[in-house]
C-alpha cells in the first residue's frame, strides 16, 4: 500500500526517474527543433534534410538529423546536444569534455550511428560524416575535431554559430538529381522514428 501512495505522490525512485527521463526527452526535442530551424537556410543551397529518423538494427536508436549534400555524394549524421552553459566544451587528452565532465561517449555514439547508417545505406563510411552540435556550452574555438574508436575519420563537434557555415562550405558542387535520389534512398532506409 505504501508503494502505491508514494507512487501516487511521485515520491518513489522509479517515478522520479521516469519524470526526469520525460523532462530530458522534452528538452532534447526542443533543442532538436532549434537545430532544424538553424539548418533551414541550407535547403536553398541544395541540402536535403530529414529529421528524427529511425536507425535500423538492434536497439531503438534514432538520428536527430540526417542531411544529404547538394552534390548527392555525402550524408551527414547530426546529433543535437544541450550541455551546461557555464562550462566550456573542449578536447582534454583527446576526449571531448564539458568542463570536467567527460562527454566523449556522445562522440563515440554518433560515430557508431554514422557507421550503422553507412552500412544500412550501402555507402562507404567516408561518405557519411558524424557531427555533434552543442547548444549551451561554448565549444572551444567554435569547433573540435574528435576521434572515436572504430571510426577512421573525424567526428566534428560544433557550436551552433558554426553549424551552417561549416556545412555550407563543403562539399563543392551541386547535382540536384543525384542529391534527390540519395535523399529518397535515405528516407526509405531510415524511416521516421
Amino acid at each position: 500500500m505504501w508503494r502505491r501512495v508514494l507512487a501516487w505522490l511521485g515520491l518513489n525512485p522509479a517515478a522520479r526517474r521516469a519524470d526526469a527521463l520525460a523532462a530530458r526527452a522534452t528538452l532534447g526535442a526542443e533543442w532538436e527543433q532549434y537545430t532544424a530551424r538553424l539548418l533551414r537556410p541550407l535547403e536553398a543551397q541544395g541540402w536535403h534534410m530529414l529529421h528524427d529518423r529511425r536507425l535500423p538494427g538492434p536497439g531503438r536508436a534514432n538520428l536527430d538529423h540526417v542531411l544529404v549534400s547538394p552534390c548527392g555524394t555525402a550524408v551527414v549524421v547530426l546529433d543535437t546536444k544541450r550541455w551546461h552553459a557555464a562550462r566550456t566544451t573542449a578536447l582534454v587528452g583527446g576526449r571531448v569534455c564539458c568542463g570536467v565532465e567527460d562527454r566523449h561517449g556522445q562522440v563515440e555514439a554518433v560515430a557508431q550511428y554514422a557507421a550503422r547508417a553507412a552500412h544500412a545505406l550501402g555507402l562507404p563510411e567516408s561518405a557519411v560524416w558524424p557531427l555533434l552540435v552543442v547548444h549551451g556550452s561554448p565549444v572551444a574555438g567554435g569547433r573540435l575535431e574528435a576521434r572515436a574508436a572504430g571510426w577512421d575519420g573525424p567526428v566534428w563537434v560544433l557550436g551552433p554559430g558554426l553549424l551552417v557555415p561549416v556545412l555550407a562550405g563543403s562539399p563543392d558542387g551541386r547535382d540536384p538529381a543525384r542529391a534527390a535520389m540519395l535523399s529518397a534512398w535515405v528516407a526509405r532506409v531510415l524511416p521516421p522514428y
